[in-house]
């Protein structure tokens, strides 16, 4: 038997296996519950949340012969065809590729005919943002009246360019992207099933180089897994196969930062430097090294929204302790322009140098004994007007 992706592999079948979307499956299962099925339905989100698969397993659900149904208990002929790609009555199109008006009254055609296993026959057109107008308009009557035995399942990464009046005709659910925890759950699911050794960090590496999306986290968990030599992968491995930036040498740099240590910070740009990676990657991800800090130094209830691995909290909170929340923030300010300079120069390198060298330098504070002087002449110069006044002719 042929290899099989690991996206594909751990598809969930159902609604239950949909990670992140429960506002989206819990309003599905109710409407199936109660047989309240609406003739055509919106999916909208990012690549990768759930849209297409959540369409499937409502397909599912409206063939089961136990249906309409939010359990479907795939074991029934339509159950079963349509989890292997072969129902008759689940009809998948591209709308990429079949985006034009002759595409659109083939479909018009078709839709008269009975389903040939389940109670409904299915249209679900992926990428429905890529119908032409023309497309559009045809498929309005047949959208708004459909026969009473077709439900169509559309799915975007672009509503924004569905026209009004298609959107007043369906029933719009937005996706939303899965939350990091949500992802490494699920992932930690799929190596402990594959025999895979991998740690938490590392999957919570994988989940955040995602941008959560789960079909992309799969992915690269996949790719990780064809890395190792053996069931077990290191954090380092992973960290290089990802291309990702060492914490530690992040951490290294915001501590040199912090605690005016500008030797520490060079040393760490210029590690960075050796192994190739881009100096703005570099800064990008200091950017959003800092800003955890920023919020673990701030309040426990600012601290729950960094959602990072607990060995690398410690490590960030021990760093920034002694540091004013100020400074955190006028540090992060500073390095929002360092990271666009770095983007434009021709020798980011020199410029992040400088810039580095700059924030890690502490200002040098003026003797206490010249800010007296400063603070005497002040005062002479408030209780001497006249002074101040010298140059003003008197009146006539």
């Amino acid at each position: 038997m042929s290899y099989l992706a690991i996206a594909r592999k751990y598809r969930p079948a159902t609604f239950a296996g949909i990670v992140g979307q429960e506002h989206v499956t819990r309003t599905l299962q109710n409407a199936l519950e109660r047989n309240r099925i609406h003739h055509a339905y919106l999916f909208c989100g990012a690549r990768g949340v759930g849209k297409t698969t959540a369409a499937r397993a409502l397909a599912k659900s409206l063939s089961c012969v136990n249906g309409p149904t939010p359990t479907p208990c795939g074991e029934c002929v339509p159950c079963r065809s349509i989890a292997s790609g072969t129902s008759p009555d689940l009809i998948e199109i591209d709308g990429a590729s079949n985006n034009g008006v002759d595409d659109v009254r083939e479909l018009r055609e078709t839709v008269a005919y009975l389903p040939t296993q389940g109670r409904y026959k299915v249209y679900l057109v992926d990428e429905v943002h890529m119908l032409t107008r023309a497309a559009f308009n045809a498929l309005l009557k047949t959208l708004e009246e459909p026969p009473a035995h077709v439900v169509f399942l559309f799915a975007t990464t672009e509503p924004a360019k569905i026209p009004d009046t298609i959107l007043s005709r369906v029933q719009r659910f937005d996706f939303k992207r899965i939350p990091v925890r949500g992802v490494v759950e699920r992932l930690r699911e799929i190596a402990d099933a594959e025999g895979t050794e991998i740690s938490d960090a590392s999957l919570r590496l994988i989940a955040r180089a995602g941008e959560g999306s789960m079909r992309d986290a799969q992915s690269l968990l996949d790719k990780v897994i064809s890395f190792g030599t053996s069931k077990a992968v290191t954090d380092r491995e992973v960290s290089e196969i990802l291309g990702l930036i060492d914490r530690r040498i992040l951490h290294s740099t915001l501590e040199g930062m912090v605690k005016g240590e500008p030797a520490k910070v060079l040393e760490a740009i210029d590690t960075v430097y050796g192994y190739g990676f881009e100096l703005t990657q570099f800064s990008e991800e200091l950017l959003e090294v800092l800003r955890n800090a920023t919020f673990l130094r701030l309040s426990p209830e600012s601290a729950r929204f960094v959602d990072i691995a607990e060995d690398e909290a410690e490590a960030l909170v021990a760093i920034v302790k002694d540091a004013e929340p100020e400074q955190l923030h006028r540090l992060f300010d500073a390095l929002i322009d360092v990271h666009d300079q770095v983007s434009r120069a021709p020798r980011p390198r020199l410029v992040l140098e400088m810039a580095a060298v700059r924030l890690a330098t502490p200002r040098s504070a003026q003797p206490l004994g010249q800010l007296v002087r400063r603070l005497e002449e002040l005062e002479r110069r408030t209780r001497t007007p006249g002074k101040a006044e010298g140059t003003r002719r008197a009146p006539r």
